[in-house]
């Protein structure tokens, strides 16, 4: 169950000018929301001016709306209708009635003409809308339109609405994933950094929870017999309280929380385990936990879970395929060179719903090898989620603060093929058409790091839209071979 993800309500006021009918407006609102089937609260008040606006926007906020759809049912009182994104405390998308009534001379209502005049009044004003591609249409063209934007207004408001909790310092051998927290603040988000020692001192406090066994029970279920370590349940079951409890105790006047945690080379001794597999626990429930205190790495999980309502995961964009890999189980079978593909990784926190039958809780190959002694059992590195990662379609994607402090972000739609990896971890083969060439002048060539954000689906559309509104200028996409990146040398 989704818990941390905003529920959107939609509501839609119609505005009119003055010098053409009302009636028209509210003859095609009308329209659009029998369109809508009930998933549209419709305000009775057109606005035609300020006072209107001021009436409309209250009635909307007390129906509960937290998100808007300006309707422009003919040219449109430019004022008004842009001040209802200042007053109102949520994101607004601002649409245009087609004509299409059989009268161009009473039915005409110009609204082509006035979201022009719309849109030039929302910069004027310094004030964010969001505009469809194409935002002009019929009802039976602007209802997809509006469903469209449900997914981008929940993440908007989820972004709103978001702290972020830190556990530690960012490790001094991944400084990837250190980045100037001012594009956070930028975002409206909050974030709260806290010591690793504070995470410990909060567990040891949870011994003895009365919860702990029904939650252990749950990971068991989850897992099935001979997944898991029986041992490990009852102190990972505490860590997963100790997060929760600290999520609820400190979110403060936010709705929302996502995590970024340190989880080497200190915590595995020091709490016993691994704490991988409670990640992915409550990354399935809308609450990432990125690793590695990757900040903008739960951000961008955070962002996913909302566009998608579905588990998200982060992954390493980790080893190349080997060519006799690709060569025996993906030539001539899928539609992918060589460098198409890639292995995505991480030690164990993708949700197992997302993962293949065979996964189970495991340990973390190379903290053992670093962190106890040769040839002795895996103990304390125990607590990972492995397997193989269930192919499907996938959404590879990141929002990032670069070292000047400028927000980027790339998006590239892909899937992990059902190919077998043969190696250890949560792991899949993933195929992005033109990876290569992504992979060197978006990803190289901007500095990103090597964390990504993996949406089991496609979502690239929604995302995009939502880091355009979030205001993010430089959004890197996967380019087909007849669109050469600006550095991209044209002789090679």
């Amino acid at each position: 169950m989704m818990s941390n993800i905003p529920e959107v309500k939609l509501g839609i006021i119609a505005v009119s000018r003055d010098c053409f009918p009302i009636a028209l407006s509210e003859k095609r609102r009308a329209a659009i929301v029998k369109q809508c089937r009930g998933g549209l609260y419709e305000c009775p008040v057109t606005v035609e001016n300020e006072k209107d606006m001021l009436k409309a926007v209250e009635d909307v906020k007390t129906a509960g709306c937290n998100a808007l759809v300006v309707f422009l049912g003919n040219f449109g009182p430019e004022t008004p209708e842009t001040l209802i994104a200042r007053y109102f405390d949520g994101p607004c998308m601002f649409v245009a009635a087609a004509e299409g009534d059989g009268d161009l001379i009473n039915g005409r209502g110009d609204a082509y003409c006035g979201m022009l005049n719309c849109s030039y009044n929302l910069g004027m004003r310094r004030l964010k809308g969001y505009i469809p591609e194409y935002p002009v249409g019929r009802a039976g063209e602007l209802g997809p339109m509006i469903r469209d934007f449900i997914p981008i207004a929940r993440a908007i408001i989820g972004v709103k609405n978001l702290k972020i909790i830190t556990f530690g310092p960012r490790p001094q051998d991944f400084f990837a994933c250190n980045a100037p927290i001012k594009g956070l603040y930028e975002l409206g988000i909050e974030i709260e950094e806290n010591s690793e020692l504070d995470l410990l001192v909060s567990y040891k406090a949870h011994a003895g929870d009365a919860r702990i066994k029904d939650v252990c029970a749950d990971m068991a279920k989850e897992m099935g017999e001979g997944r898991y370590f029986p041992d490990l349940l009852e102190r990972m079951a505490q860590f997963e309280l100790t997060l929760l409890d600290w999520a609820e105790e400190h979110k403060g006047v936010r709705k929302y929380v996502a995590f970024a945690d340190k989880c080497w080379p200190a915590f595995p001794e020091q709490f016993g385990f691994e704490p991988c597999f409670v990640n992915s626990r409550l990354a399935s429930r809308g609450i990432p936990v990125s690793c590695e205190v990757d900040i903008y790495g739960a951000l961008s999980e955070y962002i996913g879970a909302c566009v998608s309502l579905d588990a998200v995961t982060i992954l390493d964009i980790n080893n190349s395929v080997p060519a006799e890999m690709w060569e025996s189980q993906i030539k001539d079978k899928y539609d992918y060179s060589l460098t198409d593909t890639f292995m995505g990784f991480h030690c164990g926190n993708t949700p197992s719903c997302k993962m293949c039958a065979d996964r189970a809780v495991k340990y973390q190959l190379i903290q053992h090898r670093l962190l106890e002694p040769a040839g002795s059992e895996p103990d304390f590195t125990r607590g990972t989620l492995e397997g193989d990662i269930a192919p499907g379609e996938i959404t590879f994607f990141r929002l990032q603060c670069d070292s000047e402090g400028v927000l980027r972000s790339y998006i590239a739609e892909g899937e992990v093929l059902p190919v077998a990896t043969t190696s250890f971890g949560g792991i899949g083969v993933f195929a992005i058409k033109e990876m290569g060439r992504f992979y060197r002048h978006v990803l190289i060539e901007k500095r990103f790091p090597h964390h990504g954000a993996v949406a089991f689906g496609h979502y690239g559309r929604a995302l995009f839209e939502v880091f355009k509104y979030l205001g993010v200028g430089d959004i890197g996409y996967n380019r087909p071979k007849s669109l050469p990146y600006p550095t991209e040398n044209p002789f090679a």
